[in-house]
């Protein structure tokens, strides 16, 4: 990821799945399928689907091995597919 990453994905402009325009104070999660922002009934729609848990896991997996971070340390993106972003602008 680039060095600007947590600016690029805490304050899109836009859910990247529904095009819902996100308000500065909205929060922003990630989807464990793109790893792009997306708004709050979107995650939701997609932790209903089939292939969820498995597509968690394997991005879990992914993510350790891209940053040597668990991805529960905030300092990493990968945290940021369960805690979602708000933009601090």
């Amino acid at each position: 990821m680039e060095d600007n990453w947590e600016k690029q994905l805490a304050c899109a402009p836009q859910c990247l799945r529904c095009n819902r325009a996100f308000a500065p104070q909205d929060r922003r999660p990630l989807s464990v399928y793109d790893h792009q922002p997306i708004c709050g009934q979107c995650k939701q729609e997609e932790e209903k689907r089939p292939d969820y848990e498995d597509a968690s896991k394997a991005m879990i997996a992914a993510c350790l091995k891209a940053t040597n971070k668990p991805y529960g340390d905030p300092a990493g993106y990968c945290f940021h597919h369960f805690c979602p972003f708000k933009c601090n602008d």
